[in-house]
């Protein structure tokens, strides 16, 4: 029925397209805005990074109104998708503070237009997947020459971003933030978590094709943004960056374990060898790290457990629209349920944050999406014997992992500058998987 429509529409706009050379090549303009979108979350606000995304989800839309036999396909993942943007609504829909909500909701509508307007672009544009990956690790890359350059100069702290209490001088770190906006450590933490494996990805992908200059120069950079991560002082990113290496040794086993099985495990030593030698002899990074396991004699820790059990108790309240979306509409809400001294901003776990936000059916229909999501990339990596896309996917699902696994306990998530990575990633899943699995024409 919609394919229907948007057929006679292209058939009313055939003219001008065939007689535009700006509609014959809208899928340039629609890739430049996807390299704008993810240059600019460097060193703009939320504001205008929206806008440029505003600009692909503009443009695929034209597109698909303009060119002829053009439309969207979706993946079965991509079903639970539209079902949970469709539960968000009527979340909105029933929010007792409508106004705050529906600029919730507008953030995330353009985080999923504009993913399903990379997927679309992806699906028949595969060929410019590695520019798009190169573009995510240059400025991961850059963030971390800044952020270590920040380390070397010690710049002070802008907010309290660490326990200090009972610890020595030398024990407190200097946190880097880099140059995203609003300057924080732990959004910054995120973006690497975010980020370096499409550095990864890119090391992997000259070294198949036999650029080892080049491959070179990413293994340092890779190296480079590892401890800048480190630098950010981020625990959340720090036990990311624990399964980000952990899952890409694994990969990497499909290719190495057979034939380099000596070298291969020699390596996974060294690298296990190096962040102990690290947590042993910087005394500030071990203090950071060690005070994950705290518990409550750590005051951030302390601060996310009284927020937890906030964020359930406004759960139980709203357990089934949830209260409406977005961190405005969290804070005025989680005021009638805090502890006396304990505002925040958000549950500090994304999934804690969306069952409260549009609750428990859309926090079910957004698991079913990464679930469907993730099987589908392990499967095209298990049995694909195209080395380029087992490179690609794996970084994709590798960057996705790693943000949820680092949203358990932060929602830097909910930024932009993460976001927009999270989707291109799931964007690249989707682009190489639809082919692969049954999938559903509107």
């Amino acid at each position: 029925m919609f394919s229907k429509v948007i057929f006679k529409i292209q058939d009313k706009l055939k003219y001008f397209y065939d007689n535009s050379l700006f509609l014959q090549n809208i899928d340039t303009f629609i890739f430049i805005s996807i390299l704008a979108v993810i240059v600019v979350s460097v060193f703009l606000s939320s504001d205008y990074i929206g806008f440029i995304a505003l600009v692909t989800m503009f443009l695929s839309l034209v597109k698909i109104l303009t060119k002829k036999g053009d439309k969207f396909t979706f993946n079965h993942f991509e079903l639970f998708l539209a079902a949970y943007f469709m539960l968000v609504v009527i979340s909105l829909a029933g929010s007792s503070l409508f106004a705050l909500s529906l600029k919730g909701f507008l953030k995330t509508f353009i985080y999923i237009g504009f993913y399903f307007s990379t997927a679309h672009y992806l699906k028949n544009n595969l060929s410019k997947l590695p520019y798009i990956i190169l573009t995510i690790a240059l400025c991961v890359s850059f963030e971390s020459i800044v952020a270590l350059l920040q380390n070397f100069e010690h710049v002070e702290a802008i907010s309290g971003w660490q326990d200090t209490s009972g610890h020595n001088p030398e024990e407190i770190m200097t946190r880097v933030y880099g140059t995203l906006k609003p300057f924080n450590p732990n959004l910054l933490g995120g973006y690497f978590v975010s980020g370096i494996p499409a550095i990864f990805g890119m090391c992997a992908y000259f070294v198949f094709h036999n650029n080892y200059k080049r491959a070179s120069v990413f293994v340092v950079l890779s190296l480079l943004s590892v401890l800048a991560l480190f630098a950010t002082g981020c625990r959340g990113a720090y036990l990311a960056l624990l399964l980000i290496l952990a899952l890409t040794f694994l990969v990497s086993a499909k290719f190495f374990w057979n034939t380099y099985k000596k070298v291969y495990l020699s390596i996974i030593g060294g690298a296990v060898a190096l962040f102990t030698a690290a947590l042993i002899f910087v005394t500030s990074l071990r203090a950071r790290f060690l005070s994950i396991f705290a518990m409550r004699k750590d005051s951030s820790n302390s601060f996310r457990f009284n927020v937890y059990q906030s964020s359930l108790e406004m759960f139980k309240d709203n357990w089934l629209l949830g209260i409406g979306v977005g961190n405005r509409n969290f804070r005025e809400i989680y005021g009638l349920y805090m502890k006396t001294g304990f505002d925040a901003l958000s549950a500090y776990n994304i999934f804690l944050e969306i069952a409260v936000e549009s609750g428990i059916f859309a926090l079910i229909a957004f698991l079913g999406f990464l679930i469907l999501l993730v099987k589908d990339a392990v499967k095209i990596i298990l049995i694909s014997i195209d080395t380029e896309k087992v490179i690609f996917i794996s970084a994709a699902v590798i960057s996705i992992l790693g943000v949820m696994f680092h949203g358990l306990v932060d929602t830097v998530f909910f930024r932009p500058q993460i976001q927009f990575i999270f989707w291109i990633m799931v964007a690249v899943v989707s682009a190489y998987s639809y082919k692969n699995v049954d999938k559903l024409n509107v």
